[in-house]
């Protein structure tokens, strides 16, 4: 299994892997909270959003639960940042999320995965990052896979599963995502 510096490779029964399931257990119950809000309840989501991350949100943060991870401490997000219901953050490997960037509902960023070899499948945890650049659009029920960095201006479309790189100011679709067209200001 390949390791570089910007993958995390936990294995099981290890002081690693303890402190990733009492930071879920952490994370869950804060989240626990936050899905009992409503859309009106903006800053009290705000508030457990920065509890969940470690870090105060900006105040134009803004979240429509319910809103799912596995542990939120690694989630970085920059202001002006729109995050539309039923999204799941699996955050392990890294998340960063820059300025001015939306993501539609049932969104799902997963960082983390496991080997493919069945022997090993349920003895590790990998976390790769992902990050996703400025004023980005990511649309419904999109999923973008660990190791992958989505460029700025892109658009990545509804239902896509993106596994690579997106480059910039680039439409992506399709399951894997791929180059449809450029876009940009006309």
């Amino acid at each position: 299994m390949p390791n570089d510096d910007r993958t995390k490779v936990i294995h099981r029964r290890t002081p690693e892997s303890a402190a990733m399931v009492a930071n879920v257990k952490r994370a869950m119950a804060i989240t626990t909270a936050l899905n009992r809000l409503t859309f009106d309840d903006a800053d009290e989501i705000r508030a457990l959003f920065s509890e969940l991350i470690g870090k105060k949100v900006d105040e134009s943060f803004s979240l429509i639960p319910p809103f799912y991870t596995a542990g939120g401490d690694e989630i970085r997000v920059g202001r002006n940042v729109f995050v539309n219901q039923n999204c799941t953050f699996y955050d392990l490997g890294g998340l960063d999320i820059a300025d001015d960037v939306m993501i539609g509902p049932n969104v799902s960023i997963i960082t983390a995965g496991h080997p493919l070899e069945p022997s090993q499948r349920r003895s590790t945890t990998i976390g790769k990052p992902i990050v996703i650049e400025k004023n980005v659009w990511v649309a419904a029920g999109a999923m973008i896979i660990g190791g992958v960095t989505v460029g700025e201006n892109s658009v990545v479309a509804a239902g896509s599963v993106v596994t690579k790189d997106v480059p910039p100011n680039t439409l992506v679709g399709g399951n894997p995502a791929r180059v449809i067209r450029s876009i940009g200001d006309n």
